[in-house]
């Protein structure tokens, strides 16, 4: 059977105008697929951090050196604790405008005295500053490991 040049040309066209629209859709799913569940990685939680506070006066000097804990937030924010001859002290650190390593720390002594301590920190984990606490005692301050 010979084709005609117009009319089998126009034959030959509208039948592959026609099979352009068809795709193939697999009734099966492939059961070689496996779907992988990727959780989000985790938020980062608090940093804690040690803190020491050395005598730098004589009034200091009574109470020896002092152990201390800061906890970073990482929201711009911390927590610091420690006791001093026997008192117990709490206070939030934060750091100074326009600052990213100065912050200032007050707490406050459960039989009201009370401590202020300013610091620089030197790296995200290491820090230096000093305290000052109600009475007058001084202390020179070492913040990480």
């Amino acid at each position: 059977m010979k084709i005609t040049s117009f009319a089998g040309a126009t034959a030959a066209v509208a039948a592959a105008a026609a099979l352009t629209g068809c795709y193939v859709v697999p009734i099966q799913p492939n059961p070689t697929q496996t779907t992988v569940v990727v959780p989000a990685p985790a938020a980062p939680g608090p940093v804690t951090f040690s803190a020491r506070l050395y005598p730098n006066n004589d009034l200091a000097s009574a109470y020896g050196m002092v152990a201390a804990v800061v906890t970073n937030d990482l929201n711009g924010r911390g927590h610091f604790s420690t006791a001093i001859h026997g008192e117990s002290f709490t206070g939030e650190a934060t750091r100074v405008a326009g600052s990213v390593k100065d912050g200032v720390a007050n707490g406050a002594g459960n039989r009201g005295s009370y401590l202020n301590c300013r610091y620089t920190m030197n790296s995200p984990t290491l820090g230096t500053g000093s305290c000052r606490m109600s009475n007058g005692a001084v202390f020179t301050m070492h913040i990480g490991s």
